[in-house]
């Protein structure tokens, strides 16, 4: 039986859309708060499906697909080397881009092949009624949104229930830009500032000389011989080396809380900030040091594993210290980077230096290692380039089991890398979308 839709209420979802365009609303939140209401105004929905286009280094797409009584799902779908899915290729969504659509009607509840494997699928499951269309953001930008509606309503769409799903997608299009562009400034701060740094911008930290004074514990960590192994390698094996070591070291820091403020060339710093007190200090020295311990399992497993397969080890060093460091803007008027400088940094740099002298992978200052109870080895005093007076240097007894702070690799789906992992656009979770 068909229903009437209350255009009273219908303007009621196209004025939250709206309302929700001008606030900082998640595109999760949007999409699934969009269906809801449609659906308490009448309108007889039983799924919807929306993929909206973004600008991610990662991910071309992210797709979600809302079930009357089942909330939502969301997916993202990475970049492609070349070519389109068979799937995408055949479906609705598809045929709308190639022909320069703005919507395709199609009523499931006939016999016969009905075009598109989806559509039989769809039919299959009790759909009776299917609307998709597309709005592009900039003509010929080949950004955008795409969806779908359909119904197991038996009478399919009614006129009204047509006419307020085309007025509510194209305010759903315009409240999903904003959330979309939203998410889009959030993840490249984090991507290329890390989460602290990147919030603090967002914050209004955009001024050349804003920022502050912290206390953290430092790590500053490099890959060996990179220049051999660049020139004995070749590019792409040697790129495949250069992340096996950010995923086995630098991931290690930021799987224990730490900050990866920036990457150089073949190196990286990252902080862990320990505020004022004795206890802050030395939980940030534990957290860094139990992430360099992990990191040193995982090098050595990943190591083994190149050994196996006759590939040259990867080597690295670690320089370990703690102290206050600026955190903030510098650079030109126009050309900024947010990071940590002072005299700290270029002493835990210096440390990681002299790991190559010394002939260890990990160095660590008497500042760092006073705060620890783990075993460590003395190496005596050392002169460090920049430093005034002779520093002691300690590195741990990797063969120890110098500290039970437990640093675990976080759960990443089957064959992604550590990095894809950090810029997720959206909490992970079991999902299966289709147009």
């Amino acid at each position: 039986m068909a229903t009437t839709v209350s255009a009273t209420l219908v303007d009621k979802v196209a004025d939250w859309l709206m309302a929700q365009a001008l606030e900082d609303t998640e595109l999760e939140a949007l999409v699934n708060g969009c269906c809801e209401r449609l659906s308490a105004a009448g309108v007889p929905l039983a799924r919807a499906n929306f993929s909206f286009s973004v600008l991610h280094p990662l991910y071309r797409a992210m797709g979600f697909t809302w079930r009357r009584g089942e909330g939502l799902e969301v997916e993202g779908y990475r970049h492609l080397n070349e070519g389109q899915p068979d799937r995408f290729v055949k479906s609705p969504y598809y045929y709308l881009l190639s022909n320069t659509l703005d919507y395709m009607r199609r009523r499931l509840d006939m016999s016969g092949a009905l075009g598109f494997p989806l559509l039989d699928e769809l039919r299959d499951a009790g759909f009776t009624d299917y609307l998709a269309f597309a709005t592009q953001y900039r003509k010929g930008s080949g950004q955008g949104m795409m969806g779908s509606w359909a119904t197991d309503l038996s009478d399919g769409f009614s006129e009204s229930d047509i006419a307020a799903l085309l007025r509510i997608q194209t305010r759903l299009a315009v409240a999903a830009r904003m959330a979309v562009q939203g998410n889009l400034a959030k993840n490249t701060l984090t991507t290329y500032l890390g989460a602290n740094a990147g919030a603090r911008v967002l914050d209004g930290n955009i001024k050349r000389g804003d920022g502050e004074t912290i206390k953290a514990a430092i790590v500053i960590g490099d890959m060996r011989n990179s220049t051999k192994l660049a020139e004995e390698l070749g590019r792409q094996a040697y790129i495949e080396s250069l992340n096996a070591f950010f995923d086995c070291v630098a991931s290690s820091f930021a799987d224990a809380g730490g900050e990866i403020l920036s990457f150089m060339g073949d190196g990286f710093l990252a902080i862990f900030p320990s505020g004022e007190d004795a206890a802050g200090r030395k939980e940030a020295c534990e957290q860094a040091f139990a992430a360099a311990l992990a990191a040193a399992e995982r090098m050595a497993e990943a190591n083994a594993g190149r050994n196996a397969e006759e590939l040259v080890e990867i080597g690295y060093g670690l320089g370990l210290h703690i102290g206050s460091v600026m955190f903030g803007n510098v650079g030109l008027e126009d050309r900024l980077t947010f990071s940590a400088f002072g005299a700290a940094v270029n002493e835990a740099s210096r440390l990681e230096s002299l790991t190559k002298t010394l002939g260890v992978p990990i160095l660590a200052s008497e500042e760092f290692r006073s705060r620890l109870s783990s075993k460590w080895l003395d190496l005596g005093e050392q002169t460090m380039r920049g430093v005034a007076h002779p520093v002691t240097v300690f590195t741990p007894c990797l063969d120890e089991k110098c500290l039970t702070v437990p640093v675990a690799r976080k759960l990443r789906p089957a064959g992604w890398s550590n990095a894809e992992s950090v810029v997720l656009l959206q909490r992970e979770s079991p999902a299966r979308v289709s147009p």
